[in-house]
Formats: structure tokens, C-alpha cells, sequence
């Protein structure tokens, strides 16, 4: 077996993700930390109640990366957005990225969004930047 072809990409059903939620979980609060493009704790929640699906590249022993999506409603119709990945071994489970898009496909998806570093966009085959996000960080005022 190749080493493109030693994980499989697995759609955790809602109803059992608590089970899978404790194995899954540190990949992508490394990555919300890594990204500070989004909050943990509203990815945990969107997982654990069913709003968003979880995502796992499976090697049959243990889980090298888990992703997270939520189906959103645009001006262009709807869209798939992963709002979170995280793992190891890119180069064996990048390709499952296929599989997403396929869903996506099924579900009437327009487009596939992807909120991440701008180094995805080396590794992404057919992604590109549509818009940019601009930060300007300012005091925190306190009052009392």
C-alpha cells in the first residue's frame, strides 16, 4: 500500500461523536490555536450538538488528522466551509480532501471554503484566494 493510500477518510456520524469527540478533539484545538481564526469551544459545541460534522483520516490504528465543516447559506448558494483541520503526516491524508469535496458535491454545495494559513494555498490543488482577512489589534479598554 502506497503511503497516499494508508488513510481513509471517515464521516463521524453525529449520533456516535461523543464516543469519537475525546481522540479527535487535541488535533484541532492545536489548530484553532495555531490559526486564532476561530474558537475552540465553538467548534467543540457546533460538533457536539450536530451542527457541524467531524472529520477523520483513519489509518486503521489511530486518527492522523480530523477536520471539522458546517453547510452555510451564501449570496452564491451554499457552501461547504471546513472550519478547522489538524494532524500529522499531511502527505497521507491531504488527498482525502477529495472526499469532502464530494460531500460537499451531494449536498448542493456551490463552493468549498476552507478557513485556514495562507499555506494551505502551496498544498491545495484547484484552491486559490477569493478574499483576505485584515487584522488591526487594539487596546482592550477597561472600564471600572
Amino acid at each position: 500500500m502506497s503511503a497516499l493510500a494508508s488513510s481513509s477518510l471517515v464521516c463521524v456520524d453525529p449520533v456516535q461523536v461523543h464516543e469519537i469527540w475525546p481522540h479527535a478533539s487535541l488535533l484541532l484545538r492545536e489548530a484553532c490555536i495555531r490559526t486564532a481564526l476561530s474558537a475552540f469551544e465553538d467548534i467543540e459545541a457546533d460538533i457536539l450538538s450536530g451542527l457541524s460534522l467531524l472529520w477523520l483520516a483513519w489509518n486503521g490504528r489511530s486518527i492522523q488528522a480530523a477536520a471539522t465543516t458546517v453547510l452555510i447559506n451564501s449570496e452564491i448558494g451554499k457552501v461547504c466551509v471546513i472550519t478547522a483541520c489538524g494532524g500529522t503526516g499531511m502527505k497521507r491524508w491531504l488527498p482525502l480532501l477529495d472526499g469532502i469535496e464530494s460531500y460537499a458535491r451531494d449536498e448542493g454545495c456551490a463552493r468549498v471554503r476552507i478557513y485556514g494559513r495562507k499555506g494551505w494555498l502551496r498544498v491545495l490543488d484547484g484552491y486559490r484566494a477569493k478574499h483576505i482577512i485584515m487584522d488591526k489589534e487594539i487596546a482592550v479598554s477597561r472600564v471600572g
